[in-house]
């Protein structure tokens, strides 16, 4: 009976309970029931769930120092997410525990909310909507706490978020003049105030106006709890000083952060350093104290993670301080830290890049130019940037490679007999101490089975655990040989240098560069060490000879010409030219490299040297173009008529009148005349183009194809390159378009004249102009000649728009000017007409129209 009535009561009690739970009445129980669960329970949960996806978000987000940093740490992603999708599960479990205390525990009674935690659950939506990139919605769930709860005490916290979603939905001025009367009339302090500062000041850089931000977070600074939040704001601080280009006080910014020491991340007192070793008076700081900050910088155990920043500004500090060589050194140790940070890699190669450059090392340059771009993003205006300061150095790496291997070719073919046996012998025999080198470690480490493993002491240190002590790698003379020998194989012998990897390393001896490793790659082992088989690998046959001279003299031509016409390296083309003048050129480089010389003697002020130039061209090519210019400078404009430019110009006017033969056969004659200059390209595609008009598109294919192997590296062989890969594939159909009722085209009529004279065309053509002018009430017509081949030209009439008027041609002309045109016709569409012009198909043609 007793326990009946215990359950009885039981029972009694929660239903009682539960119906004074209800969300419908403003009672005790109910409100501080709902206030509880709602607080310790799906808002303690959600909260946690937001703190998780905010780590990851930091976690994941890189910062950026080498430009000016966001005030809050949190990365805009551009990808569009469908209905239902999420950045981050954790956010979306943040945003579904916030909805499910609002559904479950709201008490709106009466207009009312009497749940205090209404509020918290909202704030709540607002933020994981506002990580999630949701601003619109965000904003929503802020503006409803502000519209529904103005007495809570989370109101100033619903303010400063919305105002941090309107930024984020570029409404900065909006969000500032909230903020100013949020601060001016609030009583913000702690935690709130250095919010709403710090967002201010985010608005205010959005905004250019750096003085005043600079001025709102040294308040977020002062007021926040967070030493992180103070390392970042401090040194935004001082990267703002920076940019308006007050050093001192942006150096006294990063002094407050470097003070904070411990207490901040690790990579703002870093990057602090940094930022006032970038700041460094040259003039007037002390040189001294700045080198002893560099190595306590490098030597920090602490500061390992940032070496990769540390080696780049040390050498930065260096290069500005004219040491090029320990610059060097250190843009290479930043690269070799094995860095994540892509700017700095690419920025640590640019450099490097351009130190070559200005030293006139250009293949070098462009290879650490390839680097570069290998570590932008590709269609970046950087990366374009760089594209094309690459794309300028394409020519000289190819000349300069060329160059290069003939040179080596041309020395091993000129070396003396006795000379080449001792080169080769001794080339073998060091092959031979490396391979009995490499044999020796092979067998040492299959005898310790690779890396050994055995109980050991390292400086009375036992290293590894019990049974199982494995030696540090270095330590162990077999792993180490084992490692030496597995390079070798893979690399080759490589010097003890900077960008050891790169290919072009070579091995030199005299005034030849050979690589005959290459070529001992190839060999047997009888082979490999015999002196013989290197010696009978160098060319014998007299014209391979004279075709690599011919190919490193015009190498030494083109390299004269870059250096003199792009880069103005006026000693390095006066190098190249005179280098090319004492390897007895063939005929037609001889003058234009004369020529040249001249011009570099005269702008490098050696006029001596010019003066001995002029007189030598003048007395021995009196007939030429260049000893007319020297002979009459004052002659010599823009538009003088021997400028291989006004001829080409005047050529293309030929070219556009449809004088084909007459271009094709000047072209022929301008390309001999001006070998070995740049314009030869130019002539050879109009060549192409004429031919192509006269004689259809396989001389058309044929001469383009010519050109884009020939001259790949002139703006017209990359052209005619896009014309091979693009344009030709879309000519190349003969077949001739059926005619479709109710598709829209154009058609013509035309006259056919074989073997007939220019006059007797011309007057057809005036009479047929007559006529059509007659008819211009009811149809606009006009005619043009056009050139079919050699011996056909074309009368054509445009501007008929059906296939029955283009028929029925003759008898919409009046009966006064039909005697008038006597000569037979056919009628083409505009597309069949194009075919019949590019394949020089008209009897074809014509076979199937009478059809």
């Amino acid at each position: 009976m007793k326990t009946f009535f215990k359950v009885l009561v039981t029972c009694v009690f929660c239903t009682l309970f539960a119906l004074s739970c209800s969300r419908k009445k403003d009672k005790f129980i109910s409100r501080n029931y709902h206030a509880v669960t709602a607080e310790y329970n799906v808002l303690f949960n959600g909260y946690n769930a937001l703190e998780a996806g905010k780590s990851t978000l930091n976690d994941s987000y890189f910062d950026n120092y080498w430009e000016l940093l966001p005030v809050e740490r949190m990365q805009i992603s551009e990808d569009i997410l469908l209905p239902g999708q999420s950045r981050n599960e954790n956010f979306t479990i943040a945003e579904d525990k916030a909805a499910k205390a609002i559904q479950k525990h709201s008490m709106h009674i009466d207009g009312k909310e009497k749940n205090p935690q209404m509020d918290e659950a909202y704030l709540l939506l607002g933020k994981a909507r506002y990580f999630d990139q949701r601003f619109i919605p965000a904003l929503e769930a802020f503006n409803y706490i502000l519209y529904k709860y103005a007495a809570s005490d989370k109101i100033n916290q619903a303010k400063i978020w919305r105002e941090k979603t309107n930024m984020r939905l570029d409404n900065n001025e909006l969000a500032i003049k909230n903020l100013k009367r949020l601060l001016r009339y609030a009583d913000l302090e702690g935690q709130d105030l250095a919010d709403a500062s710090s967002t201010l000041a985010q608005a205010y850089i959005n905004t250019q106006v750096i003085d005043t931000a600079i001025t709102k977070l040294g308040v977020a600074a002062q007021a926040t709890k967070s030493h992180d939040e103070r390392g970042r704001y401090l040194f935004i601080q001082g990267q703002l000083y920076n940019e308006l280009g007050k050093k001192d006080s942006a150096n006294m910014a990063f002094d407050k952060v470097v003070a904070l020491n411990r207490k901040t991340p690790r990579v703002y007192w870093v990057v602090a350093h940094l930022e006032k070793i970038n700041n460094f008076d040259f003039e007037n700081g002390d040189k001294l104290a700045m080198s002893e900050m560099l190595n306590e910088l490098e030597e920090n155990r602490e500061n390992r993670p940032y070496l990769d920043k540390i080696y780049h500004q040390i050498a930065v500090y260096h290069l500005r301080n004219g040491s090029e060589s320990i610059a060097t050194r250190y843009f290479n140790k930043s690269l070799r830290t094995n860095t994540k940070d892509t700017y700095l890699k690419a920025k640590n190669y640019e450099i490097l890049g351009d130190m070559n450059f200005d030293n006139s090392v250009y293949a070098k340059a462009g290879q650490y130019y390839d680097s570069t771009m290998m570590n932008m993003t590709d269609n970046s205006k950087p990366f374009r940037v760089m594209k094309r300061k690459r794309d300028n150095l394409k020519d000289v790496i190819l000349y300069e490679g060329i160059a290069k291997v003939d040179d080596s070719i041309i020395g091993l073919v000129n070396m003396p007999d006795a000379d080449r046996q001792a080169y080769f012998s001794e080339y073998v025999a060091e092959l031979k101490r490396k391979d009995e080198a490499l044999k020796a470690q092979e067998e040492a480490a299959k005898r310790n089975s690779g890396l050994v493993t055995v109980n050991n002491q390292i400086g009375g240190v036992r290293t590894g655990t019990p049974g199982q002590a494995a030696l540090f790698y270095f330590y162990n003379p077999t792993t180490v040989a084992y490692g030496k020998n597995e390079f070798v194989k893979i690399w080759g012998d490589r010097a003890v240098e900077d960008n050891w990897r790169l290919s072009s390393k070579g091995i030199s001896t005299g005034s030849a560069t050979v690589e005959p490793v290459v070529v001992a790659e190839t060999a047997s082992d009888d082979e490999r060490f015999d002196p013989e088989f290197y010696i009978s690998k160098i060319p014998s046959d007299e014209k391979v000879i004279d075709s690599i001279s011919k190919e490193r003299n015009y190498a030494y031509y083109q390299l004269g010409l870059i250096y003199k016409e792009k880069f103005k390296e006026y000693e390095l083309s006066k190098d190249k030219f005179q280098d090319l003048l004492e390897s007895e050129p063939e005929e037609r480089l001889v003058l234009p490299s004369k020529y040249h010389l001249y011009k570099i003697y005269e702008l490098l002020g050696e006029t001596d040297e010019a003066e001995i130039a002029k007189k030598e061209i003048i007395s021995k090519y009196p007939d030429s173009r260049y000893a007319h210019i020297l002979e009459h400078p004052e002659l010599v404009t823009d538009a003088d008529e021997n400028s291989p430019q006004y001829i080409y110009e005047k050529l293309y006017e030929q070219y556009e009148n449809q004088e084909f033969q007459t271009v094709i056969s000047k072209c022929e004659e301008y390309i001999n005349r001006f070998d070995g200059e740049t314009i030869v390209a130019k002539f050879e595609l109009l060549k192409a183009s004429a031919s192509g008009r006269l004689n259809g598109f396989e001389a058309y294919s044929e001469g383009v194809n010519r050109v884009a192997v020939e001259y790949a590296n002139t703006d017209e062989g990359k052209q005619a390159k896009h014309i091979v890969s693009k344009v030709l594939p879309r000519l190349a159909s003969k077949e001739f378009a059926a005619d479709v009722e109710g598709v829209s085209e154009h058609y013509k009529v035309v006259f056919s004249f074989t073997n007939e004279s220019d006059e007797a065309i011309s007057k057809f053509k005036t009479t047929l102009d007559e006529v059509l002018k007659n008819i211009s009430n009811y149809y606009v017509l006009k005619s043009s000649i056009d050139v079919y081949n050699a011996n056909t030209l074309f009368v054509v009439v445009h501007g008929l728009k059906t296939k029955q008027l283009a028929e029925t041609f003759h008898q919409i002309l009046l009966s006064k000017d039909k005697s008038k045109i006597n000569v037979p016709y056919f009628v083409a569409s505009s597309t069949n007409y194009q075919i019949i012009q590019i394949h020089k198909n008209l009897d074809d043609y014509l076979n199937l129209y009478n059809k």
